[in-house]
């Protein structure tokens, strides 16, 4: 597109050159309850299903070495993205955490606002938040993602393109909750279905980068039973004071450590309607949640949109998706699954 400025975003660039702040992928070793949040309209879902002989495999794929051993994907380039209207609106909606809210470090409050640091606030994000690792053209990858209240108890967030990407869905996929130098906590649980918003399905727009999971029982228990489950926001307007979550890869981070920004966003005014906050985070921490309302004691909150991209002229600002009625039907889509 000559003449706008060109934008860098991760895995693959949006309407521009993208790097990777969140699509951010690395290669290696490669209070309501759930359901209450209305269905917002007729749109829905793409789902991609998984086979129970996949999911095995996936889990048996990703062992501590191939985890640890992740580097940065190299970054794609693109002439341009595709760019629909502005997301649909619908009415407010939340959807309370059932995180446990016990056991919570005993700590001084976090900067805010904080371009990107360690998290070392504890609290339940610590067990819901995780590394999400996957295959994605022949090549192992990671991204982030986060469990949420849902029906099913089973529910993933991420970015649309941790789960599809150039007209393919990932394969061996897993979500890692807990995650810390190459160990898995709270083991690692295999996606049924991968899901993402229609938009993002059919032609990667980047105001939709939105995708979820649904992912198997591990030993006999479900996910959120397991670490908790993070609350939702939709529909709930711009400029808000938001906390972005997410395992950068790319330097100056190693994708080891839980890292976190913060501050007051402001709606994109370039090239698209995204959520803008200062953050350095780097590949790897695509799909990494952001939350409003979310409380430093507790590490609860709502989660209102995802790490997305970043623009190469703004290195140290990220974007998000606004979470409007695709979002909301990707996860009433999710969760009842």
């Amino acid at each position: 597109m000559r003449g706008t400025p060109r934008t860098r975003r991760i895995p693959r660039p949006a309407l521009g050159v993208l790097i990777g702040a969140t699509a951010l992928f690395t290669a290696g070793t490669l209070a309501t309850p759930a359901g209450a949040a209305p269905e917002p309209g007729p749109s829905t879902a793409r789902v991609h299903s998984v086979p129970a002989s996949a999911q095995q495999q996936a889990r048996d794929f990703w062992t501590p070495e191939r985890m640890r051993s992740a580097v940065p994907l190299d970054l794609l380039d693109a002439d341009a993205r595709s760019r629909d209207a502005a997301p649909r609106a619908g009415r407010p909606a939340t959807v309370a955490p059932t995180a446990p809210t016990a056991g919570t470090a005993d700590v001084g409050p976090a900067a805010f606002p904080n371009g990107g640091g360690a998290w070392t606030g504890g609290g339940a994000v610590v067990n819901t938040a995780g590394r999400v690792f996957f295959t994605y053209q022949g090549r192992t990858a990671s991204c982030s993602g986060n469990a949420v209240t849902s029906a099913n108890k089973s529910t993933v967030i991420t970015a649309g393109h941790c789960v599809k990407l150039e007209g393919a869905w990932h394969t061996d996929w897993v979500f890692v909750p807990g995650y810390h130098d190459g160990q898995a906590p709270h083991g690692r649980w295999t996606a049924t279905k991968t899901l993402s918003t229609p938009q993002w399905t059919a032609s990667e727009d980047i105001n939709y980068d939105v995708g979820a999971a649904v992912v198997a029982p591990l030993d006999g228990q479900r996910l959120t039973d397991v670490v908790g489950g993070q609350g939702l926001a939709f529909n709930t307007g711009y400029n808000l004071r938001m906390y972005a979550f997410g395992f950068p890869a790319a330097a100056p981070y190693d994708g080891q450590k839980f890292i976190y920004c913060s501050g007051t966003t402001n709606r994109d005014f370039l090239l698209s309607n995204d959520h803008g906050m200062g953050c350095d985070m780097t590949g790897g921490s695509s799909g990494g949640p952001w939350f409003t309302q979310f409380n430093e004691a507790t590490g609860t909150g709502l989660q209102s949109s995802v790490n997305s991209f970043k623009y190469n002229f703004l290195p140290n600002r990220m974007y998000g998706p606004y979470f409007g009625a695709d979002a909301q039907n990707l996860y009433q889509a999710a969760q009842s699954s």
